[in-house]
């Protein structure tokens, strides 16, 4: 990953605890954040990352899922960017992964049946020997349509056109790579924004 992002995230040395449940502490991006969040900001925002590489998985955890211990840091660069903020509660994301089509539809199944659905999934175009981005999502979005989905990929074995026109859903969001630290977190935040508006229990 590259961009100013992820030299700021440097500095905080976050990691994280393999299969539990991160925080991330920043203020979400301004350009995805037009208003108050209906959702007030406290709930469990779950992402699946579905990639063959591991290193794809760790990128975006680091990104999402700071570890706990380096909240006071993350809070001291957040007064220095944005001055100082009004205390309110902090969304909390869950990043799992996946490393084939197959394997991802079934965590997004146990998930389901345990109460705990996923919001949104990341999902690579290319992933032999196995199913590809797009049989992934419709796969996936056969049994469950209301996960939010974006494909990321470097090149792929569809014009965008056919992607839309097989998936039925002109609102799909790409992911090119190498991507850019600020639109995984723009995605991330937009989009389980969304899901939880849809879903959250008045």
């Amino acid at each position: 990953m590259s961009g100013s992002n992820t030299r700021l995230l440097d500095p905080t040395k976050a990691a994280v605890a393999q299969g539990g449940t991160s925080r991330f502490l920043s203020q979400p991006p301004l350009s995805s954040w037009p208003g108050a969040d209906p959702t007030r900001g406290g709930e469990i925002r779950r992402v699946l990352v579905i990639d063959d590489t591991p290193s794809i998985h760790r990128d975006i955890q680091k990104l999402l899922c700071p570890d706990f211990g380096a909240s006071a840091a993350l809070d001291e660069l957040d007064a220095a960017i944005f001055g100082a903020q009004e205390s309110r509660p902090r969304s909390t994301f869950q990043v799992d992964g996946a490393c084939q089509g197959q394997e991802g539809l079934e965590k997004v199944r146990r998930m389901q049946r345990s109460g705990r659905p996923y919001a949104l999934m990341f999902v690579d175009m290319r992933m032999p020997p196995g199913w590809d981005g797009v049989e992934t999502i419709e796969r996936i979005w056969a049994e469950y349509p209301d996960i939010e989905a974006v494909i990321c990929s470097a090149y792929s074995d569809y014009s965008w056109h056919d992607v839309i026109r097989r998936l039925k859903r002109p609102e799909l969001r790409l992911l090119s790579k190498p991507f850019e630290s600020k639109d995984v977190l723009e995605l991330a935040w937009s989009l389980t924004a969304r899901w939880l508006r849809r879903n959250v229990k008045k």
